[in-house]
């Protein structure tokens, strides 16, 4: 009898939690929610891998503004890019901070650094940082020199892989992770870690392995943000991990900072002042109470962060959509060799020039964008949001992958064709329909700094070298899980030098 009592508690339990969660719905005119909402773990269940296509799948059954629930966190989630403008244009403001989520608290410095930090005087003031100092127009052209060096410097690399043999073969996600890593690292601190003339190789390891930790740490689903009862029952190793990565990427980040203001003391020149270190350190000269070292090594990180893999894995997909679309990359190559001639490599002031070279890369972003999923919002206040209210605190999520691959909006969207985007450039206005940097106040400040790197090294490896696929079997295309989306097999492919270009090669 005790059994059948609690089993009869237990059905009413579950009959009220539905019936109350509908009346709730309908009397504050919340958007449609998924079936199944469980108790506890509300809409937990429905998570599967790769999370942006499966939230994709239930726009698509339940309508494109969607409220969820992620155990106890409320969540709306967006796929249109008219929902998509109304988050980021009248309702900007609401959505400005950030979910407080375990990943800031410990991999974001408190929530104080430019990523996690709130909506407010110091979020503005590391935003004009990054955007006006750090990463403005006269700092990449500064930082010009650097990009050119090393995406040369991956050339010789593959020329000596192709010497002894017509076509060398390579694994290009390590080597464009690599090139991401010394450019960062040489804006960042003026020290390269990989190819010739590297650093100590001790360092570089602990380097790459602080970085490869922090995507995957970041990405990682950490259930106590969702269910805080787990925190209570010693099942959280997740927060374990990235409490012991912080306490390394500290020690390895103040080291940088270290040697920078050793640097800065013993020189007189301007060199000294023209990393990001550098520049920060000036500013703590003339701020010390706000430019703490704390301050300084959170920008780094996320300078470091978020300029490395996003980029390297753009490469990665562009350069295999290519590989399976031949036709595409003779194009590119014509193109090239029209504009630049057999007397020079490309260089950036070519981009512009070179419509279907950035018709490849806006695709790219277009079908593989680094960020499938813009990082979260919140809710500051209630509003609305394509007719539906949005309570305060609640998680926003804009599945920018299901937008940029709607078959209403694209034709074809899982065909590559660069030419959709001949004549409209990379940075162009393509609306809500096309957002791979984010949108709004907190659209990432790299984005011009991404589109140079990507569409400088892509042409220059595109002009260098004829490519093929290691086998007749068309390029893997399955998407991993992480954060930036990577591919689940690494690109290897066969390449060889142009003999239109191998006098410049030599």
């Amino acid at each position: 009898m005790e059994i059948e009592a609690f089993f009869f508690c237990f059905l009413i339990f579950i009959i009220s939690y539905f019936l109350t969660n509908q009346l709730l719905r309908q009397n504050k005119n919340l958007p449609p929610s998924p079936s199944y909402c469980l108790p506890i773990i509300g809409h937990l269940h429905l998570f599967k891998k790769p999370i942006h296509r499966a939230f994709a799948d239930l726009a698509h059954r339940y309508g494109p503004v969607l409220s969820m629930r992620f155990g106890s966190r409320p969540v709306i989630l967006i796929s249109s890019p008219s929902a998509a403008e109304e988050c980021f244009t009248r309702n900007d403001v609401v959505f400005a901070n950030r979910p407080r989520l375990l990943a800031g608290k410990h991999l974001g410095y408190n929530y104080t650094t430019l990523t996690w930090a709130p909506y407010g005087d110091h979020w503005r003031n590391l935003r004009r940082m990054a955007s006006e100092e750090i990463l403005s127009s006269h700092r990449l052209q500064m930082s010009y020199s650097i990009r050119v060096e090393e995406v040369r410097s991956l050339v010789g690399r593959l020329l000596r892989a192709s010497e002894s043999k017509e076509f060398g073969t390579g694994e290009m996600k390590t080597l464009f992770f690599e090139l991401t890593l010394n450019v960062m690292m040489r804006m960042v601190a003026g020290k390269r870690y990989y190819g010739e003339k590297s650093e100590e190789f001790e360092e570089a390891r602990k380097f790459k392995e602080i970085v490869a930790d922090t995507f995957q740490l970041s990405g990682a689903t950490n259930m106590v943000d969702f269910l805080p009862v787990l925190k209570w029952l010693d099942m959280n190793s997740t927060e374990r991990k990235q409490v012991i990565l912080q306490e390394k990427r500290d020690r390895f980040l103040q080291n940088l900072i270290e040697e920078q203001r050793s640097t800065r003391r013993l020189s007189t020149s301007e060199a000294a002042s023209r990393t990001m270190i550098g520049v920060l350190l000036s500013r703590q000269e003339a701020e010390p109470e706000y430019y703490t070292d704390g301050i300084i090594r959170g920008m780094i990180q996320v300078m470091l962060t978020a300029g490395t893999d996003t980029s390297a894995g753009t490469m990665e997909w562009a350069l295999s959509l290519l590989l399976n679309n031949p036709e595409a990359l003779a194009k590119a190559q014509a193109e090239i060799d029209a504009y630049t001639g057999r007397d020079r490599l490309i260089e950036e002031s070519d981009l512009a020039e070179l419509p279907y070279l950035q018709g490849i890369v806006t695709e790219t972003l277009r079908m593989y964008p680094a960020a499938p999923l813009i990082p979260p919002h919140e809710s500051s206040e209630e509003c609305t949001v394509g007719g539906f209210q949005v309570r305060r605190g609640t998680m926003l999520l804009v599945n920018i992958w299901a937008i940029q691959n709607d078959p209403k909006l694209w034709a074809e969207p899982g065909k590559f064709m660069p030419e959709r985007f001949q004549g409209l450039g990379i940075e162009s206005n393509l609306g809500f329909t096309m957002s791979p940097f984010g949108a709004g106040r907190r659209r990432c400040p790299g984005e011009a700094l991404a589109n140079r790197m990507v569409s400088l090294a892509l042409g220059t490896l595109i002009q260098c070298f004829d490519w093929k696929r290691t086998g007749e079997e068309m390029v893997d295309m399955t998407e991993g899980a992480g954060l930036t989306m990577p591919k689940a097999q690494p690109l290897v492919v066969k390449c060889r030098p142009r003999k239109a270009v191998s006098h410049l090669l030599s």
